[in-house]
């Protein structure tokens, strides 16, 4: 995870074309599992103040999609509230759902240098920079949702590092599509 800027600018047509229409849904379907889902539409535009990188992956992804980072389940409310929005690769989103967000890391959180790659095994790990008052957040977040080296995420951690080693990505490309394992890279090469 890396910081990510915010709050990411809400776009102009939101608030009519989602927060307003859905919190009237809402109010004509109190009973509803589900809130109905008019946060779709603005996907691109969530990708965009992520950088394209998923929130917790912090690696460029071609289709993500929107948490609730409080969840529906928690308060249907906040389904239609911009600021409760994360762009997430979707099996991560998928790994999040249920858990109680009061024990997982927000990306909006996340401070510099809270967490590093370590190489070559490209294992996502708690570096000393993290406070320890998020420090149990932080456990919670890698183990809850695979982020340490569960096979999905290393596969693509291996794919962006073997397009520096081997393809010709610059290291300032690197950083711009994972910016985690560009700085993994940097600090090993410091030490050489």
């Amino acid at each position: 995870m890396i910081p990510v800027p915010h709050p990411i600018p809400e776009p102009a047509d939101f608030d009519l074309n989602c927060r307003q229409h859905g919190l009237a849904w809402l109010a004509n379907n109190p009973d509803c599992k589900r809130p109905n889902d008019f946060w779709s539409p603005f996907r691109l535009e969530l990708a965009k103040g992520f950088s394209d990188r998923c929130g917790y992956g912090a690696m460029w992804i071609s289709s993500g999609t929107i948490d609730h980072f409080v969840s529906v389940n928690t308060n249907k409310a906040l389904a239609y509230d911009w600021a409760n929005y994360r762009y997430v690769e979707g099996w991560i989103n998928s790994s999040k759902n249920k858990r109680n967000e009061a024990e997982i890391l927000d990306p909006f959180m996340v401070g510099n240098g809270w967490f590093e790659i370590l190489l070559p095994s490209l294992q996502l790990v708690l570096s000393d920079a993290i406070p320890t008052e998020f420090k149990q957040r932080a456990e919670n977040t890698l183990n809850w949702l695979h982020l340490r080296d569960d096979e999905r995420i290393l596969k693509q951690r291996r794919a962006w590092y073997q397009q520096y080693q081997e393809d010709g990505l610059s290291l300032e490309g690197l950083r711009k599509k994972a910016p985690l394992i560009a700085a993994a890279v940097e600090k090993q090469s410091a030490a050489n």
